[in-house]
């Protein structure tokens, strides 16, 4: 369980992933051997998994994005997940309930990159059908 400044250290590790052990020392009123400590021990326990990189404004709107609907032969959902966590346009994969097994998030650089990316995902073995959604404007993005 994480205590209070735990809370505020992950907060500001939220806002900005490579805000200085300095910085987060004196937002949080702690040494900095302290923050270190903290860090290290909520990554060792698991609460920190890792540190991603958030994409600017400018660059996701260049992208072309696409919800795919995935039906799959359901002895080899492990398999086509696999194969779906693969291919770098996939940026989310979410097993959901319903008609169809898979929910796909796909993003490339241009409509011929998309096309070419839903004719992989629909030629995976295991893959039954599929349905895509062009995503044709984010109203907005959390």
């Amino acid at each position: 369980m994480t205590g209070s400044k735990d809370k505020q250290l992950l907060m500001l590790l939220r806002q900005n992933a490579r805000i200085s052990i300095t910085d987060m020392a004196k937002a949080l009123n702690l040494s900095r051997s302290t923050v270190q400590n903290r860090i290290a021990r909520l990554e060792n326990s698991g609460v920190i998994k890792g540190y991603s990189v958030q994409l600017g404004e400018a660059f996701l709107s260049s992208q072309v994005e696409a919800h795919v609907s995935i039906k799959v032969v359901q002895k080899l959902t492990a398999r086509t997940n696999a194969a779906l966590e693969g291919i770098s346009q996939v940026s989310q994969l979410f097993s959901v309930s319903g008609e169809y097994d898979l929910i796909a998030i796909v993003a490339a650089q241009t409509l011929e990159e998309l096309s070419a990316v839903l004719d992989e995902i629909g030629n995976l073995e295991g893959v039954e059908r599929t349905n895509s959604a062009v995503v044709l404007e984010t109203r907005f993005r959390r």
